[in-house]
């Protein structure tokens, strides 16, 4: 009885697992009622639909039925998917190859190749851009020059992702180049256009690799180009003066890994994605018109990797619009690290927002070979004034009204300012020695002052007591770089694999001996382009070089320093909190002159809220502030930190109080916007953040500042 009782309860259990099994089946059937189809299909959706319920309203006998209503479901759901209305599609794209082009074409850009010269001519809605054709030096080897044409064969492949509809061209079979092949991706994607280089290398040294050609822009007043040559400038395309440049990026000539053109308010800005070996090239002859584009330049020799170029096209494009499309280009990247999440990691930098900048030197001492060397005034070659000196400058300083600043010491290691680097240890002895740099040190933590030490790990003097060939940048042919232009006299470079480990060297010495270091420059890093080393026992590739030089930054912000380099560049405003120069081109030299096509602040676009930049209080050009141009001007408009040095006035004193307040509200903030008030260029505005407008008039040299 008790078994029979207990089989009956099984059973039960059973049949309501199996009840439970298809009504999971029914609400699977309701949800397939939001899968639309088209009209002409919604009978036989209803049929199939009204046919499962009917079949599950039977139920299921056993595991083998719920089986059999399961797929019977999934049937009709696949047959849905397949039919509805919205459902998953390629991208919508075409390749087409005739006999005179390759053609790509989206919704949004019309890419024509022309298989005669390989010319590319692009349309992007009202506007058509064509670019220069093959020339004889798309590839340079150490042994000659290859175009992409002097293949025999060349072929192209449709290449369709599921965001983007392009092509793949293969260029192989070069004469006299075995084994050497270069692969041209490209990729339409929305208004973009994605381009990745790839080769197979071949046993001659490469050089670099120039492709794709630059843009035909003419030489109309509208034909502008953008330029982030030093802090940036604009060039119309009938500009009268003559203006030229190459390098790779992360120099003077490109702070920034991009440019672009204008032409009637439609744009196309050129983004170098892959950057450790990327430049460009750029030439303005007076009168125009600008052509520009990109190099890639060989990592020891060898392509090494893939490299990729994106071309953005505006139909309302702006220098403004191009510069936050960079930005949002970093950010996306995870390379963007804004002021504030660097003050969280250095709470000193607090003492440095909004605070002055004073720049102090202790001992110059120029030798004979250094080209530098005064012959005609023998005695100015060694310029001395102790640290008891310079603190007693300080004090005068704060008794002028300087409450806090930012102080930085040149020429304090033992054979005084760029000499014997890196061995600069012991702290100079005319100087002050340790113990003067001890109560220098003391004195500005006394006065409320952020005390920073100017240090150097590029140049490698003769003179310095560990100087070896060995750890040398040294080049493909076993040559190096010479020169003998600062204090030290001759020197060549530090290979970046051995920076590292000077840094920590040096600064564990202040630390042993007491010196309360709280900043440190390392001179050069973020001006000098990224360099490379073909050391058998140490090779660097710019990529490496690189990394290390952010190791050193690295290594002294663990120490809670205020780490700052010379000039900005890209690849390092993550691992800066400061430069001490963020300024414009000038001609015909940086030290002076005219401005270099129409100064912007292309930079600050980008980075301001990322990076202090101090600015020259002058009142007539300077050292990158172009004459005619007050540099307190470019200080408020930038929001940016003022200089001051002891010997400042009353007057001077004033106004950098009010540029330091102003660089307090607003130097952590984005600047929004920048805009010409008028044709001249003279009249400025730029908004930040907050809503702050500052307006400066370059003639009348008068600003204003607008608080939200």
């Amino acid at each position: 009885m008790f078994t029979s009782l207990m089989l009956c309860v099984a059973l039960l259990g059973v049949q309501e697992q199996l009840t439970d099994r298809v009504q999971t089946l029914v609400r699977h059937v309701d949800r397939l009622e939001a899968i639309a189809v088209p009209e002409d299909l919604g009978e036989e959706k209803r049929t199939k639909l009204a046919n499962l319920r009917a079949a599950l309203a039977v139920g299921a006998a056993d595991d083998a039925s719920v089986r059999t209503l399961y797929f019977a479901v999934d049937e009709v759901r696949t047959w849905l998917w397949q039919h509805a209305v919205e459902r998953p599609a390629p991208v919508d794209g075409a390749f087409e190859e005739t006999e005179e082009t390759w053609r790509v074409r989206t919704p949004a850009l019309d890419l024509e190749i022309a298989r005669r010269d390989l010319r590319m001519t692009i349309r992007s809605g009202a506007a058509s851009w064509s670019f220069l054709p093959s020339s004889r030096d798309d590839i340079v080897l150490a042994d000659g020059m290859l175009s992409l044409l002097d293949a025999r064969q060349i072929t192209a492949a449709p290449f369709m992702t599921g965001y983007s509809a392009g092509c793949v061209l293969a260029f192989e079979e070069f004469a006299d180049r075995p084994g050497f092949a270069v692969r041209w991706t490209i990729s339409l994607i929305g208004r973009e256009m994605v381009c990745d280089l790839a080769a197979r290398d071949t046993s001659a040294a490469l050089t670099r690799v120039c492709w794709p050609k630059g843009i035909e822009l003419g030489n109309t007043p509208d034909a502008l180009t953008v330029i982030p040559r030093m802090q940036g400038m604009l060039v119309p395309g009938n500009w009268p003066q003559a203006i030229s440049g190459e390098d790779l990026v992360n120099s003077r000539s490109f702070y920034l890994p991009w440019w672009g053109q204008i032409r009637a308010g439609h744009g196309v800005q050129t983004i170098l994605e892959t950057t450790a070996d990327a430049g460009g090239r750029y030439d303005h002859p007076a009168g125009g018109p600008t052509r520009i584009s990109p190099i890639w330049f060989a990592s020891l020799g060898r392509w090494a990797y893939l490299r990729t170029i994106r071309y953005v096209f505006d139909e309302g494009a702006t220098y403004v619009s191009m510069a936050k499309r960079f930005r949002r280009h970093v950010q996306e990247r995870g390379e963007f690290v804004s002021l504030r999440e660097k003050l969280a990691r250095t709470p000193a930098l607090d003492d440095v927002i909004g605070k002055p900048v004073v720049h102090l030197g202790a001992l110059y001492h120029f030798v004979p070979e250094a080209s530098l060397f005064n012959r005609d005034r023998i005695e100015a070659n060694h310029a001395l004034t102790t640290f008891d000196e310079l603190a007693a400058a300080l004090r005068g300083l704060k008794a002028k009204g300087i409450e806090r600043a930012y102080v930085h010491l040149d020429g304090w290691g033992y054979y005084g300012y760029d000499n014997g680097h890196p061995d600069v240890m012991p702290v100079g002895q005319e100087q002050g020695g340790w113990e003067g740099l001890t109560r220098f040190a003391d004195t500005c933590a006394e006065l409320g002052y952020l005390f920073a030490v100017h240090d150097q790990y590029r140049d490698f003097y003769f003179n310095a007591v560990s100087f070896d060939n060995r750890l040398t940048v040294t080049r493909l042919d076993g040559t190096r770089e010479e020169h003998s232009t600062w204090c030290g006299g001759p020197q060549t470079i530090l290979s970046p694999r051995f920076a590292p480990e000077y840094v920590r060297r040096n600064h564990d010495l202040f630390a042993a001996h007491g010196v309360r270091v709280r900043g440190a420059y390392l001179d050069v890093f973020s001006v000098v382009p990224l360099e490379e080393s073909a050391q058998a026992a140490h090779p660097v590739t710019r990529q490496e070089c690189a990394e290390y030089r952010r190791a050193c930054f690295d290594l002294l912000r663990a120490r809670g320093y205020v780490v700052s380099s010379e000039e900005p560049a890209d690849y390092l405003v993550r691992s800066l909190d400061l430069v001490h120069h963020a300024p414009y081109s000038t001609s015909p030299h940086i030290g002076g002159g005219a401005a270099t096509g129409i100064p912007v602040p292309l930079f600050n676009l980008v980075y301001h809220d990322a990076l202090l930049q101090p600015w020259d209080m002058g009142e007539d050009g300077g050292w990158g502030i172009p004459t005619g141009d007050a540099g307190r001007l470019h200080c408020v408009l930038n929001a940016g930190l003022p200089y001051v040095g002891p010997g400042a006035s009353a007057e001077d004193v004033a106004r950098v109080q009010d540029a330091a307040a102003l660089a307090r509200r607003c130097g952590t903030l984005e600047m929004v916007s920048h805009e010409f008030l008028d044709g001249s260029w003279r009249r400025q505005r730029t908004v930040f953040g907050d809503g702050t407008v500052v307006q400066v008039d370059f003639d009348t040299k008068e600003y204003s500042v607008s608080a939200p």
